[in-house]
């Protein structure tokens, strides 16, 4: 006679499978961190090409410290010289190990239901440029019209070109 219930022992299996299955805190910071730095390049090189190269929305040298005049304004960009560029740096890579870590942390919730990464990845990315966007918004009176359309497609478009590879390195990284 079969039963719908599950015994203890196979509750106790299921329960310690998916124990094995969750890394360590050591190994989503690893991740993370590589995913952020790598998602962070990526990011880089699409405002180079798009940006800059395209679009012609500023000179190269103005991606670096870029985040300084979001977060701080920019007579705090002006003021702050060539350490601008040092500190827009800083702030860029700060934050996307920050949203590495934090994906690299979500990412076995999603393995585990049987999502694909880079499925995870697209909505991570417009979460993230919301997200941002509505603090360099309660941060600084200095940044884009984030109603314009163009400014929105942009930035998920950019945002894009950085979750799709993070989330692609911490899926390898993550791996069992």
């Amino acid at each position: 006679m079969g039963s719908n219930f599950s015994t203890s022992s196979e509750l106790d299996h299921g329960a310690a499978q998916r124990a094995a299955e969750q890394p360590g805190l050591q190994k989503i910071i690893r991740a993370g961190v590589a995913g952020g730095l790598a998602g962070a390049a990526v990011i880089w090189i699409y405002e180079a090409l798009i940006w800059v190269g395209a679009q012609h929305l500023m000179p190269l040298a103005g991606i670096p410290r870029n985040a300084t005049g979001l977060v701080f304004g920019k007579d705090v960009q002006e003021s702050l010289g060539i350490w601008a560029y040092f500190l827009g740096t800083a702030i860029h890579f700060f934050f996307a190990i920050g949203w590495g870590i934090l994906f690299a942390a979500i990412w076995p919730y999603f393995r585990r239901r049987g999502y694909e990464a880079t499925f995870v990845a697209l909505f991570y990315a417009m979460l993230a440029w919301i997200v941002m966007h509505v603090a360099i918004m309660i941060a600084s009176t200095n940044h884009p019209n984030y109603y314009d359309p163009a400014v929105i497609i942009g930035g998920f478009m950019s945002h894009f070109c950085f979750t799709v590879p993070l989330a692609l390195i911490i899926k390898r990284k993550l791996a069992n």
